[in-house]
């Protein structure tokens, strides 16, 4: 049985979405040389956020963090679609934007979402650099954000 990528979603019981279309003019990723660029991605099914709001005032962490992660699937899709997840040499960084109430100051564990399941798929590859941002609003008044840069062979 492969252990690649597709085989660690598969046993996440996870499979890849389509990639989510952009919002405005920009593509989904860009390749740069050994660089892979993801666009934010939000947290997206079928074309529809999962949730809207603040986290810490109708937003649960816990259910941030689940968001988190679907905003990495589809940083993943996007990738996937590009140059092939069998291509990711590593997760380089990770920046995660969380659409915070006043006070909410746990946006490292939002963010955690989209970092866990980086390291679930590619292992010692999906460790990377980060920052989890809070900030007053966000695209579609989405919780959360995921931007991501890999490097690919």
């Amino acid at each position: 049985m492969s252990n690649g990528p597709h085989a660690k979603l598969a046993e996440l019981g996870l499979t890849l979405p389509e990639v989510a279309s952009p919002l405005a003019s920009y593509v989904p990723a860009v390749q740069s040389g050994q660089h892979v660029y993801v666009s934010g991605q939000l947290p997206l099914a079928e074309g529809k956020l999962l949730a809207t709001g603040k986290v810490g005032n109708g937003v649960s962490a816990e259910q941030a963090k689940d968001l988190a992660q679907r905003c990495a699937l589809n940083a993943l899709a996007a990738i996937d679609s590009l140059v092939g997840l069998e291509k990711v040499v590593k997760i380089v960084k990770l920046t995660g934007f969380v659409a915070s109430a006043p006070g909410f100051t746990g946006q490292p564990g939002v963010v955690n979402g989209a970092s866990e399941l980086f390291g679930a798929v590619f292992g010692e590859a999906g460790r990377h650099a980060r920052s989890a941002v809070g900030v007053a609003e966000l695209p579609l008044d989405a919780p959360v954000e995921v931007e991501v840069i890999v490097e690919v062979a």
